[in-house]
């Protein structure tokens, strides 16, 4: 069974982003083994720091997943920026990092109506300067995600039947 990685870009409990990953996990049972990264336990990143249990743990998770599936809220027109300092921390040495050829799913969630297609795109960006396997599927985008959640979980039928379709495309591409 395949070892999924879920990096949840927002360190809220309640936040929208973590209830459609406890859905998505809850929905992959028996599919995929799901671990949820704590980057909210990570430093900001700082090159002079060459010995952090946080960080090395962070990374060991991302070298040890067959595969990555990012939950990016959007946060001024951008990915927030304790996601970009987990992706800095792994990113290292530049080409050569776990992120290489590492196969990487992108959604995105917003309380607006556009669900954060900007930080996808930048994530995106980010994810193939570092070599990363971007999963090449139709793009995910939970729009107007904090109405659609229930008791900590994401309840929108419809966006969860399409992300079971493209999550499944995934997966088989993990081997």
């Amino acid at each position: 069974m395949p070892e999924l990685l879920f990096i949840i870009g927002s360190l809220r409990e309640a936040s929208a982003s973590r209830a459609t990953a406890r859905a998505i996990a809850a929905r992959l049972d028996g599919k995929a083994t799901c671990t949820m990264a704590d980057i909210g336990q990570l430093p900001h990143y700082d090159a002079d720091i060459s010995d952090n249990a946080a960080v090395d743990a962070f990374v060991a998770q991302v070298g040890a997943a067959d595969g990555v599936v990012f939950l990016a809220p959007e946060y001024n027109y951008s990915i927030p920026g304790v996601l970009k300092n987990a992706i800095d921390w792994a990113s290292r040495p530049a080409f050569e990092s776990v992120f290489r050829h590492k196969p990487c799913f992108v959604i995105s969630i917003s309380g607006g109506a556009l669900g954060g297609v900007r930080a996808q795109a930048h994530l995106k960006y980010i994810l193939n300067g570092m070599l990363a396997l971007v999963h090449p599927g139709r793009e995910i985008v939970v729009t107007r995600a904090s109405a659609k959640v229930r008791d900590g979980m994401l309840e929108d039928e419809t966006i969860l039947g399409f992300i079971d379709d493209e999550i499944a495309g995934f997966l088989g591409s993990l081997g």
